[in-house]
């Protein structure tokens, strides 16, 4: 079989067909991984790196406890006496377009009870290689063995035959991946009693409140969030808005787009090391839309930020997309008005100026197929148990009944 494994250096992959399950949010578990979160933290090179650091911090013992408190009861119990533990062995296919993804998914898997075998991005991440160099570090001295010994790190390409092998005996299938790596993947058969759980091509969008925007006072802390729900990952993270609708008065609109965009291009700058072939993709983009839908492009200062402004809200926006900076636009007369454009494609709602109640009204009251997450301006790529409307400590477990 061809593969690289990255951790553990050596393993016998018959004793995996012996995986026995463990109960939810063990101590063991959490221990080995506010271990890794310490290691991680201490260590100058992550500092390189934000989604290392946001990683190590949710990886910390207190903000695992408080997970684990929304998840599972004492001793292990949920309801009317009822038990969890592991399904036992999980498949994980880790994105190519998020570095750091394989490690929320690894410790989605072993809080949840489970052995891991986890495919990285076949793609070189630095950030990749400096949490499998401490998992490496911190096996040496066998503090945490019988967690270790749930974890298999595995790289390899299309040509190889370790998809199958690895489907033939696992329990749950996680599919991180666009449609098509899906398809691919579930040409490989799994047990009769297993099941895929599957994160496919997904579509986000931000809302923005033009009322509360213009009386802001710290424009540059909106700006950076909204950097890090889009360009820390160049717009291709799923969480990731393309498009930008616009609510309040419009008396108020042109001065907080204006406020706005110049802060976020300000932030551009100072942090965005933009790729030429972007331009190119960018200019392609545009003329596909302007084929499909009236639109227009506003003027650009260069091609980090590309404005595209919709005279109608269409029904396929999600179909037009670019990476880097490429938004489309568009001045809503509510919150309403969005709902007739959401599919189940749709993930991600992010917010700026709004309350829960209307944003809970929203959702309800247009009995939306689609939007499984709506969070603040900023939060889009925090990592939550809850994802793409599964919730996976569920999800990745098995409830026994005890009467």
């Amino acid at each position: 079989m061809n593969i690289k494994l990255l951790f553990p250096l050596k393993l016998d992959w018959e004793q995996w067909a012996c995986a026995k399950p463990d109960v939810l949010f063990s101590e063991k578990v959490i221990d080995c991984l506010n271990a890794l979160s310490a290691s991680l933290l201490k260590d100058k090179q992550s500092r390189i790196y934000p989604d290392v650091i946001t990683f190590a911090f949710f990886c910390r013992k207190a903000n695992l406890l408080a997970q684990k408190k929304q998840y599972v009861g004492a001793d292990n119990e949920i309801s009317g006496g009822s038990i969890r533990l592991g399904r036992g062995v999980l498949f994980h296919v880790a994105p190519s377009n998020v570095p750091i993804n394989f490690g929320y998914s690894l410790i989605a898997g072993l809080l949840s009870g489970n052995h891991n075998v986890v495919r990285v991005s076949s793609k070189e991440f630095p950030q990749v290689d400096l949490i499998v160099r401490h998992l490496i570090e911190m096996a040496e001295s066998q503090d945490y063995r019988e967690v270790f010994d749930r974890i298999a790190l595995v790289k390899y390409d299309r040509s190889s035959d370790a998809t199958a092998f690895f489907s033939s005996f696992c329990h749950v299938r996680v599919i991180w991946g666009g449609d098509d790596t899906i398809n691919q993947i579930r040409k490989s058969q799994i047990p009769a009693r297993s099941f895929d759980v599957t994160f496919a091509d997904r579509y986000s969008m931000a809302v923005i409140n033009a009322d509360e925007l213009v009386n802001e006072r710290n424009m540059r802390k909106v700006a950076e969030s909204f950097y890090n729900d889009t360009y820390l990952f160049d717009q291709n993270a799923c969480s990731a808005p393309h498009l930008i609708v616009w609510l309040g008065k419009l008396e108020n609109m042109e001065k907080a787009q204006e406020i706005f965009w110049t802060a976020v291009q300000d932030e551009v700058k100072r942090k965005y090391e933009f790729q030429a072939v972007l331009a190119v993709d960018k200019l392609t983009a545009f003329y596909r839309q302007a084929i499909a839908m009236d639109i227009q492009k506003e003027p650009i200062e260069d091609n980090t930020l590309v404005r595209v402004k919709l005279k109608q809200l269409s029904p396929v926006i999600d179909e037009f997309r670019c990476a880097g900076g490429y938004f489309s636009e568009y001045v809503a007369s509510s919150l309403d008005e969005m709902a007739a454009i959401v599919k189940n494609r749709y993930q991600t709602l992010a917010y700026y100026g709004l309350n829960r109640e209307e944003l809970d009204r929203f959702v309800v009251d247009n009995r939306l197929v689609g939007i499984d997450r709506i969070v603040p301006l900023g939060e889009t790529t925090s990592f939550s148990f809850t994802w793409d409307g599964y919730n996976l400590i569920q999800t990745l477990s098995r409830e026994c009944i005890v009467l």
